[in-house]
């Protein structure tokens, strides 16, 4: 090979090299990506505030925190295919169970196999005085009335927001989050929030950063669930 194609090859590669890591580099910006679906999660976080904050605060629990976690689900709804996917799941869910059914409802995208957890921890974690109260399934006559009652809890925002309570109650005493770092607390609540409350530590850590996240109303590339979180915090953060 000549000098001078050499150095022709070396340039265009170190070129290509630069131009991909500087490409990559660049923090992605998910309210553009999202667009309107963005906007209206935003505006729900912000007409809801007025309720959200003060719940949260009760159970000091950190209201930017709690919101992303969420903030991805808010920007994935959508009442129209929330409303189709009820009506054709939520009976196959009452009859046979979550194997069958396990659909996500509602505006924080919550499903029966998630509340049912919660239905079971929430107990060890908050107190009846509190306010919030779960039944598990041993205080209904039988199993198909119980799963009923998760579908009206999840189709209501605000006793959403009381299954996020106990959320952030069961994380804290099983991951001990408050030892984390501010980010880390952040992505690592989301992806539990994402991938299951019932995963070990080890588990969650290994799927923060994995791209399965899009919103399925078109056609887009997966992100990662916890970087959309993150994203959100830092804006409203200011950071």
């Amino acid at each position: 090979m000549s000098t001078v194609l050499l150095m022709k090859t070396l340039i265009t590669t170190i070129y290509l090299f630069l131009r991909f890591t500087f490409a990559t580099s660049q923090p992605i910006d998910y309210q553009s990506v999202f667009g309107d679906d963005w906007t209206k999660a935003e505006a729900f976080e912000m007409q809801n505030r007025i309720w959200i904050e003060p719940l949260l605060k009760k159970h000091n629990i950190s209201y930017p925190l709690a919101i992303a976690v969420i903030f991805p689900e808010l920007v994935r709804y959508s009442a129209l295919r929330d409303k189709m996917e009820t009506t054709l799941l939520k009976t196959l869910y009452v009859n046979l169970g979550e194997y069958y059914a396990n659909f996500s409802i509602g505006q924080l995208q919550m499903k029966p196999s998630f509340a049912e957890i919660i239905c079971i921890q929430a107990p060890s974690v908050i107190n009846r005085r509190s306010g919030i109260v779960f039944r598990n399934e041993t205080e209904f006559s039988d199993i198909k009335t119980f799963r009923k009652s998760i579908v009206t809890d999840l189709e209501d925002p605000k006793i959403q927001f009381n299954y996020l309570v106990a959320f952030f109650k069961i994380c804290e005493k099983k991951y001990k989050i408050r030892m984390m770092d501010e980010i880390t607390r952040v992505k690592f609540l989301a992806t539990v929030y994402n991938y299951g409350i019932d995963k070990s530590k080890d588990q969650v850590n290994s799927m923060m950063n994995k791209k399965f996240y899009n919103t399925k109303l078109f056609k887009t590339e997966n992100y990662s669930y916890s970087d959309v979180s993150l994203y959100w915090y830092r804006k409203y953060q200011g950071i």
